[in-house]
């Protein structure tokens, strides 16, 4: 019986309509691998920590080279419902438009991967595996996620050659960018502790303001560095100051502020680190106050050099959009950042422009387009 090609449309459709906000499934892996399993695919649930993901693979995991595709069905709460023009979970679709909370980021993607993959096993049956790597904690901290499931790989002797994950990468129209990088991200949380007083009498006090105030300014108005062969310069924004202090007559005997810092492969966290401590120590001893940190790392910058992997993607992408991509390293964090420790990875996806927001929603046109991408990404990879 000849095979009926999976329509990623009408899956991305079925994927919206599951209320998968982090950490909640909602029933969207189920779906996945009702599919895949129905397609052949052998189908793990690797679940941690509360949070759902699904591993998927075609093929003998002994195969001498395979390809994966990592991606996420979680997405981020809807906000304000009353603001929607349709319901965000109801996959409406008007103009060839289709709406709903993860249209573009990413159960699109997700499905245009799954749908790809399905109908090439069916028609053109590879000699190699396809692995399917999907995450249900993407949107949240993402320590039991994309990370859970490269562990479980990692313990069972599962491997990818090579991964694409579908995030959303271009900017404005579909084609026009690939990511083969990203930068670090960190946050610092800091204390500057004085003494409180009366405001009256500020000399029976230590005042922590004018300390932050300078260190804040230190902070910002460093330059980090000027930039790197595939990176944007790093940039530090400082986020919040507080000192929690409703009264106008006291002095406080604490501030703190948050900055956060994306940053490309000049630095590390470490260093990131070290230099902030050492502006803290700095100002501690000019006003006589304490300070302390508290830095977070969502991960550090990496970089897939351009070659035979980004070189694949952008050929179809070319050959099925007419436009040729630049090889970008823009934008936040993502999971390529655990994937990158297990084998090469590049990004590649829809235009993102509503992203988190109301009424998120993504072409019908784009999908089956994208779809076709990954299609050809396969067989050429295969070839």
């Amino acid at each position: 019986m000849p095979h009926s090609p999976l329509d990623a449309a009408q899956l991305t459709a079925d994927l919206i309509k599951c209320p998968s906000v982090t950490p909640e499934e909602g029933g969207a892996l189920q779906l996945l691998e009702k599919v895949l399993d129905g397609a052949g695919f052998a189908c793990t649930r690797v679940d941690r920590g509360g949070v759902s993901n699904l591993f998927a693979r075609w093929g003998d995991k002994a195969a001498a080279r395979s390809f994966g595709f990592n991606g996420h069905t979680d997405v981020v709460p809807v906000g304000d419902e009353a603001a929607w023009s349709v319901p965000p979970f109801g996959a409406v679709e008007n103009g060839g438009v289709l709406y709903g909370r993860g249209a573009t980021d990413m159960k699109s993607g997700v499905a245009a991967f799954v749908a790809a993959a399905v109908d090439f096993v069916a028609e053109t049956p590879p000699e190699g595996a396809l692995i399917l790597a999907i995450t249900g904690d993407e949107e949240g901290d993402a320590v039991d996620g994309t990370t859970a499931l490269l562990d479980w790989m990692d313990a069972n002797g599962e491997r990818m050659s090579a991964c694409l994950v579908g995030e959303p990468t271009c900017p404005e129209r579909m084609g026009e960018m690939i990511k083969i990088g990203r930068r670090g991200s960190l946050v610092a949380r800091i204390t500057i502790t004085g003494v409180q007083g009366h405001s009256a009498y500020p000399h029976r006090a230590c005042n922590p303001l004018p300390a932050m105030a300078r260190l804040m300014d230190r902070m910002a108005s460093h330059t980090l560095d000027e930039g790197t062969e595939h990176f944007d310069p790093s940039t530090l924004a400082v986020v919040t100051i507080d000192t929690g202090n409703p009264a106008t007559n006291v002095i406080p005997a604490e501030c703190r502020a948050t900055v956060n810092i994306r940053f490309n492969d000049a630095h590390d966290s470490a260093s990131l680190t070290q230099w902030m401590q050492a502006e803290i120590d700095r100002v501690a001893e000019e006003f006589g106050v304490s300070g302390a940190m508290q830095v977070k790392v969502s991960g550090e910058s990496f970089l897939t050099p351009p070659g035979p992997l980004s070189d694949l993607v952008a050929g179809a992408v070319k050959a099925e959009t007419g436009v040729s991509p630049v090889l970008s390293t823009t934008g936040g964090t993502s999971d390529a950042r655990f994937v990158k420790d297990h084998c090469p990875v590049v990004e590649f996806g829809l235009v993102g422009q509503t992203m988190h927001q109301v009424d998120e929603r993504v072409e019908v046109a784009q999908i089956h387009q994208l779809k076709a991408i990954y299609a050809r990404i396969l067989r050429d990879y295969f070839a």
